[in-house]
């Protein structure tokens, strides 16, 4: 009988394992950049309001409370210029529990798109459903996509930081009712914008009404309070859009009794509530990037262009002389531990990820590093 597990690749982040020792052997304190977790204290009102609902004894709301579900609606039409009604909203323990599991809640075993370079969950997710993963460029037209039953977008992408821009998401859109495709879009970074216009105009979500207008039939979204919000811990995520696809997913998660914890759907309530900590964590973030761009173009490596929003900086041996593991080892040695692009797809051979999820103190003591020992 096969397992289940059976077929899948190893965990990547598995084979760092003896970059991660020289890097934690280095004299000093260690800049472990290779996981996007972050490491910032969670906001106060959301302690507040756990604490506050700390004497939960019974089963909480698998549709959420009322509270939770109004707040959820309210942030996307605040934050995301999407109208989404009640029955739209879904709050789902950590939105890497949709990424795995949508393509086996919606019993698809056909074909589903995803990102050619992505974060490894949207293929496993794939093939855990018994469903074929087909590679594609997200940016291109999508009347040349092949046909599918679903289609994961990821905007800003995990790893590389790139923003699928409102025309495209309106050609997607329209493509996707044509052909009476499922659109899952992944727009947990969304909060991060460092490039014009979306620091001003923000990140285009796929349920935004001047994209796909106030009905949302073929169309999901997934966003999680992990990044924004420092919630990682909790697993406080959601996933909003078509009532009709969300219906069933809710039924299974029922029987199989996926409930968020009542004590974090309070917290995630408080801090859907809030815009203050989001723009305060944005700050932080945007300082350690500014730092470690400098200092990775002063060792050498070129950072990603097109990289708009997110958690990360998208780089490259400028010289073309070290691979992606030539350079997580260089960095290894100098007590910075960084996650190779090839866990994203093999076209990122060249390419390494950079988290910004470090503290200011680590990050200052990569920079100092960089500075004085360049990789090539």
């Amino acid at each position: 009988m096969p397992l289940l597990g059976e077929g899948l690749p190893d965990f990547p982040w598995d084979t760092l394992t003896p970059f991660k020792k020289a890097a934690y052997d280095y004299p000093g304190i260690t800049a472990d950049l290779s996981i996007g977790t972050p490491v910032d204290p969670t906001p106060q009102i959301a302690i507040d309001a756990l604490r506050a609902s700390e004497q939960s004894p019974g089963y909480p709301p698998a549709l959420g409370t009322p509270e939770l579900r109004a707040a959820m609606v309210n942030w996307w039409s605040r934050t995301r210029g999407a109208s989404v009604p009640l029955e739209g909203v879904l709050p789902t323990i950590g939105s890497k529990e949709m990424v795995a599991l949508l393509p086996s809640l919606l019993g698809i075993i056909g074909h589903v798109l995803i990102p050619e370079i992505a974060y490894p969950t949207y293929d496993v997710g794939t093939r855990l459903s018994g469903a074929t993963p087909i590679p594609i460029d997200t940016a291109s037209d999508p009347a040349t996509w092949p046909d599918a039953e679903l289609v994961w977008l990821n905007s800003p992408s995990n790893p590389h930081g790139h923003v699928l821009d409102r025309e495209q998401l309106r050609r997607i859109v329209d493509w996707g009712r044509a052909t009476e495709t499922i659109i899952a879009s992944d727009e947990c970074y969304a909060a991060l914008p460092w490039a014009e216009p979306y620091v001003t105009d923000g990140v285009p979500s796929i349920l935004a009404d001047d994209i796909a207008g106030e009905d949302k039939t073929g169309l999901l979204a997934l966003y999680s309070s992990s990044k924004q919000s420092n919630l990682a811990g909790y697993r406080a995520a959601m996933i909003a859009g078509d009532p009709r696809i969300l219906a069933p997913i809710i039924e299974v998660r029922k029987h199989m009794g996926f409930l968020m914890p009542g004590p974090v759907q309070a917290a995630m309530t408080a801090i859907l509530s809030d815009d203050t900590h989001v723009a305060e964590q944005r700050e932080i973030y945007r300082r350690r990037r500014d730092v470690l761009l400098r200092a990775t173009a002063a060792a050498g490596l070129t950072a990603d262009p097109e990289t708009k929003a997110g958690l990360y900086l998208w780089l490259e041996d400028e010289s073309g002389t070290l691979d992606a593991w030539g350079i997580v080892k260089a960095l290894s040695e100098r007590g910075i531990l960084v996650a190779p692009g090839t866990f994203y797809g093999q076209m990122s051979r060249m390419k390494v990820r950079m988290s910004l999820t470090a503290t200011d103190e680590a990050v200052d003591a990569a920079a100092e590093r960089l500075a004085s020992q360049p990789l090539v």
